[in-house]
């Protein structure tokens, strides 16, 4: 568990020290913590960032390579921001803004936004349009400005350090995702559900879930009976 303690200001789109969340003097409740590409979005934006910019096959292979472990988060996020780097950053937000999203994932999301948390290895510039849609707080990957353009990555997501962040402020903690990466979240959660609305959870996702969910309403259904 130490080799995951990070300072988590360098994820946060929102600081936690102005939140309901850091109000709580002792942990209280159960909060959800939702990936974001593949579970809350009904595409992978950065395959659909890609295709914007012809680079569509690259992106979806190196994405489906991360989704199934075969190459570490860390070095393909790496390997798919200098793809898409070329892009400005108001056109990847354009593209971001547009995505198609879960309409019960969202409802359920709108209804607790107190204590529900997304949890992203995408650049918190990117996907901002999304963290205000959704008005929830999120935990994302960090980028560098320079000149008014994204120069790099400050720091990359670790999906274990907010979980077990958000396990000090609640009593449970339940997560969603569908991906490889998630699994250091779930290893932290009381709860893991593995989401297949979009793609089919890797086998190492589901051998530490609690619960498959298969489409956004059952998946919610589930949710409001934990």
């Amino acid at each position: 568990m130490a080799s995951h303690s990070h300072c988590l200001d360098d994820y946060r789109l929102q600081d936690l020290e102005h939140s309901d969340v850091a109000a709580e003097s002792s942990p209280s409740g159960t909060c959800f913590a939702f990936d974001l590409d593949g579970t809350i979005t009904s595409e992978e934006l950065l395959p659909l960032i890609a295709s914007e910019l012809n680079l569509e096959a690259e992106m979806s292979l190196l994405t489906r390579l991360t989704m199934d472990g075969v190459i570490p988060f860390e070095d393909s996020f790496r390997l798919r921001f200098a793809i898409l780097r070329a892009a400005g950053l108001e056109r990847v937000q354009s593209i971001v803004s547009e995505v198609r999203l879960d309409p019960y994932i969202v409802d359920f999301i709108r209804e607790n936004r107190s204590r529900s948390f997304v949890v992203t290895g995408n650049l918190d510039l990117w996907i901002a349009p999304l963290a205000d849609k959704l008005g929830c707080e999120f935990f994302a990957s960090t980028a560098v400005m320079q000149a008014g353009k994204i120069a790099g990555i400050h720091q990359i997501m670790r999906k274990s350090a907010p979980a077990l962040k958000l396990k000090d402020q609640f009593e449970r903690l339940v997560v969603v995702g569908d991906g490889f990466n998630d699994i250091p979240m779930f290893d932290v959660a009381d709860v893991g559900v593995a989401y297949q609305g979009v793609h089919t959870a890797p086998d190492a996702l589901i051998s530490v879930s609690n619960y498959v969910a298969l489409d956004g309403k059952s998946l919610c259904r589930l949710l409001r009976t934990l």
